[in-house]
């Protein structure tokens, strides 16, 4: 038995496989990444009835902040 041909062909084996290992780590990547991709970020987009209701409460509180500001005596 050839000792030398053997560690070679094992050589070669382990060479394929580091191979095949990196690829297949590359592949889980970039389908993690694709799915990633599929989230939305920033911000949510709003219905006409959750604008108004947010207009209506922005309302309110400019109204209150100015009429706290008035009833401060000026300085």
């Amino acid at each position: 038995m050839d000792f030398i041909e053997t560690l070679r062909e094992l050589y070669a084996q382990k060479e394929k496989l580091g191979r095949a290992i990196q690829l297949l780590e590359e592949l889980q990547h970039s389908l993690e990444f694709s799915h990633a991709e599929g989230k939305r970020r920033g911000r949510k987009s709003m219905g006409a009835a959750e604008r108004r209701e947010v207009s209506d409460r922005m309302k309110r509180y400019w109204a209150a902040r100015r009429k706290r500001q008035d009833e401060e005596p000026a300085r």
